[in-house]
């Protein structure tokens, strides 16, 4: 559930555009995780502070965050309880597909009301999490993905209270191959 505006960079007036697929991660350095830790820590936190904390310029920090960020791999945001905001009705859609569901995926994605889109194995094909202001809203975008031509059916989960959500997972498994930072 994340802020519904576009993401920006914590400096600067540059607007990113909204995230979109997401490829396996590259082979991140030291400072690479440095960057992602903090900013996981403190989204605000100075380039300056940042390259200090690490032994390296602020220059690089600048050039490393603007890359993790074109490569999808960064994003800093506010985080937002969309029930705060007034966003009556969240849910997680499953969807079942007739095909590749690569497609459906696709299409939902560029969706304002859907937040986060996956494509699974198992029961559903694709899982979409919506956010919308009401309950018709939440009808009528669960009618617009059973409308798509791939879709063989849907089953909602409606979302009643946001009990914990997280976005400080770490930085994935070291280079070492000998597990997960955190």
């Amino acid at each position: 559930m994340r802020s519904r505006s576009q993401g920006k960079a914590p400096r600067g007036n540059t607007v990113r555009p909204r995230r979109g697929p997401v490829s396996r991660a590259p082979g991140l350095d030291h400072v690479d995780r440095g960057i992602i830790e903090a900013l996981q820590q403190n989204g605000r936190e100075s380039f300056r502070q940042i390259a200090a904390s690490l032994g390296v310029s602020e220059a690089t920090v600048r050039a490393r965050y603007g890359r993790l960020c074109d490569q999808s791999i960064l994003q800093v945001t506010g985080v937002t309880n969309p029930l705060g905001l007034g966003f009556e009705a969240q849910a997680m859609v499953g969807v079942r597909t007739t095909g590749p569901p690569e497609v459906v995926a696709d299409e939902i994605s560029t969706w304002d009301e859907a937040d986060y889109v996956v494509v699974t194995a198992g029961r559903f094909d694709v899982l979409v999490e919506v956010v919308c202001v009401d309950r018709h809203g939440l009808l009528d975008v669960t009618n617009r993905i059973r409308r798509l031509p791939e879709v063989v059916s849907t089953e909602s989960f409606l979302y009643l209270e946001l009990w914990k959500q997280l976005y400080d997972w770490g930085v994935g498994v070291e280079s070492r191959g000998n597990g997960v930072s955190r």
